[in-house]
C-alpha cells in the first residue's frame, strides 16, 4: 500500500485542534449575513485571500474578528459538526478539541448557548461514525488570571462535558507562571491540564508548564529542541507534545516545512504526535498535515505507524480503549 493511502486508511486521534479555527471562510461569510455583522471583507475569496501571517499575533488578530460571527446554539453547533464531519473522512476516530469560552463570553454569548450545541453536535458524531469527542477548556493567556479563575466557575455546569483545561493565545510576554492558581483549582476539580508552550515562547516556557502547572502534555513544544536537558525530561517521563506542522509554517515559525524538527524530535523518542490546530486558517486538516510531512520531510512508513500510535498514546482515552486501537493498528498494516 502506498504511503498517501496508508494516511487515509490508519485510524487517527487529533489532540491539538481549536473549534473556533475550524471556521470555515464559507460558513464565517454566511454567518455575518445570518446575523447583519460587518466583515472587513467582500467576498468569501477575499477572506480566504486574509489567511497570510506574519506571527501568531497577527493570526490571532483576524481569529477573533471571525469568531464574532458566532452568535447562537446553531452557529455553535455547525461549526462543530462541520469539524467533526471532516474528522470522519479524514478517519480521526478520536478527537480532544480546544474551545475559547472567554472569546464568546467577552461578547454576551454564554456557556448556556455553545456548550449544548457542541454536545449535540458530539451526539451526532458518536451515533453516525461511532467517533468520540473529549473537550477541552482553554484559557486566554493574554488576559489576566482572575478572569480564567471566573471561566472555571462559570463553567460549573457544564464539567462532567469537560475532559481538561488549556492554555493558548499570545505566547509571548504570557509565561505559564501567570496561571499557577487555576490550573491548581482545575487539578483539584478532576481535570486533566495542557498548555501552549515553547511555540514561540522559549524552552524555559515548557519547563513553567510542567513544573508550575504540572500539565500532562506540551501543547506545540517545539523549541524544546533548544534544551538538552528539557529534551531528556521529556523522552524520560513521556511528556507528549501535540506539534501542528502545518500551523508552524503558516506562523513563521519554521520558513518551510523542510525545515521543521518533527521528525527529528520523533527520531529522538519523543512521544510526539500530528495535529492540525486551527485547519481553517492555516490551510490543512489532519490528513493534510500527515501528508506535508511525507512530500516535505520524507516521512516514511515506520515514522507515519510511530506517529499515529503515539496519538493514542497521548490521548486521554482510557487504557482499554487505547490499547484496543494500537491493536488495531498491528494488524492494519501487518495485513496492508
Amino acid at each position: 500500500m502506498s504511503l498517501i493511502k496508508l494516511i487515509k486508511k490508519l485510524p487517527k486521534t487529533e489532540l491539538h485542534l481549536h473549534i473556533e479555527g475550524s471556521l470555515e471562510p464559507s460558513l464565517m461569510w454566511a454567518l455575518a449575513s445570518k446575523h447583519g455583522v460587518s466583515l472587513p471583507f467582500d467576498s468569501v475569496e477575499a477572506i480566504e485571500a486574509a489567511y497570510q501571517f506574519e506571527d501568531l499575533q497577527s493570526f490571532l488578530d483576524l481569529y477573533y474578528q471571525g469568531a464574532d460571527v458566532l452568535r447562537d446554539e446553531d452557529d455553535f453547533y455547525q461549526l462543530m459538526m462541520a469539524y467533526l464531519t471532516r474528522c470522519y473522512e479524514d478517519n480521526v476516530v478520536h478527537a480532544e478539541i480546544m474551545f475559547d469560552p472567554q472569546t464568546h463570553t467577552s461578547r454576551g454569548v454564554g456557556f448556556d448557548v455553545f456548550m449544548p450545541a457542541f454536545q449535540r453536535a458530539m451526539d451526532e458524531a458518536k451515533q453516525k461514525w461511532g467517533m468520540s469527542v473529549y473537550l477541552i477548556m482553554s484559557f486566554l493567556r493574554h488576559l489576566p488570571e482572575k478572569d480564567a479563575i471566573e471561566t472555571l466557575t462559570q463553567a460549573r455546569a457544564y464539567y462532567p462535558m469537560i475532559k481538561a483545561v488549556g492554555l493558548d493565545s499570545s505566547e509571548l510576554g504570557n509565561p505559564p507562571e501567570k496561571f499557577v492558581k487555576v490550573f491548581a483549582a482545575a487539578r483539584a476539580l478532576g481535570f486533566k491540564c495542557v498548555a501552549h508552550a515553547g511555540e514561540e515562547g522559549p524552552p524555559e516556557y515548557i519547563w513553567q508548564a510542567l513544573d508550575l502547572l504540572r500539565v500532562d502534555r506540551i501543547d506545540h513544544g517545539v523549541r524544546s529542541i533548544e534544551d538538552e536537558t528539557l529534551m531528556k525530561r521529556l523522552k524520560d517521563e513521556g511528556i507528549p507534545l501535540t506539534v501542528c506542522p502545518q500551523s508552524n509554517i503558516k506562523l513563521c515559525v519554521f520558513d518551510h516545512m523542510k525545515e521543521h524538527n518533527i521528525l527529528e524530535l520523533l527520531d529522538d523518542d519523543l512521544c510526539v504526535t500530528v495535529n492540525a490546530d486551527d485547519p481553517s486558517y492555516f490551510g490543512g486538516y489532519l490528513n493534510d498535515n500527515y501528508r506535508a510531512l511525507m512530500t516535505h520531510l520524507a516521512m516514511d512508513e515506520i515514522q507515519l505507524v510511530k506517529l499515529v500510535k503515539n496519538s493514542f498514546i497521548a490521548s486521554f482515552l482510557p487504557p482499554e480503549e487505547k490499547n484496543s486501537w494500537l491493536r488495531k493498528i498491528d494488524l492494519l498494516v501487518a495485513g496492508q
